[in-house]
């Protein structure tokens, strides 16, 4: 399922292309991908563009605050994977809202625990479904699981 999500990150000029479920389902098909991973990708995606549609903050949260993770979310984020998303939110490159958005998504995953380069690309598919600004270094940094892109 992630490299059919790096795939249409790469090749659809924004996340708003990739809504037509039967045009992307045959795109991705003809780019050999097999219809398990096809179905699983598309499932996830509509499902980012729910929750992120639903996920509405009441108010700001206080410079005091903080996330405290329960035990089923550490096991599935890891300590590497939550400490990402710590220095993210803190460097300013994720809110708390989106923050919220890619660890209910990274439990939505099938598989247990979720590797760094796989919260990663979460994280980029938040930040591209709501059109975030996202400089070249992000990228790179997120899609960066030691094989090379052209992400041009």
């Amino acid at each position: 399922m992630f490299d059919v999500l790096v795939y249409l990150f790469e090749n659809c000029a924004a996340f708003q292309a990739c809504r037509d479920a039967d045009t992307v389902t045959r795109r991705l098909a003809e780019a050999g991908f097999n219809d398990d991973e096809i179905s699983d990708a598309i499932d996830w995606l509509r499902d980012l563009e729910q929750v992120s549609s639903d996920h509405i903050a009441l108010r700001p949260p206080a410079a005091d605050a903080f996330r405290v993770y329960a035990g089923f979310e550490t096991a599935q984020l890891t300590a590497p994977g939550i400490a990402f998303l710590a220095f993210l939110e803190r460097e300013g490159q994720l809110t708390p809202t989106q923050r919220e958005i890619v660890i209910e998504r990274a439990l939505a995953v099938r598989e247990a625990p979720v590797a760094l380069a796989k919260l990663k690309v979460i994280v980029l598919m938040v930040l591209w479904s709501q059109q975030a600004d996202i400089d070249a270094l992000m990228v790179e940094e997120l899609l960066d699981d030691g094989t090379e892109r052209n992400l041009n």
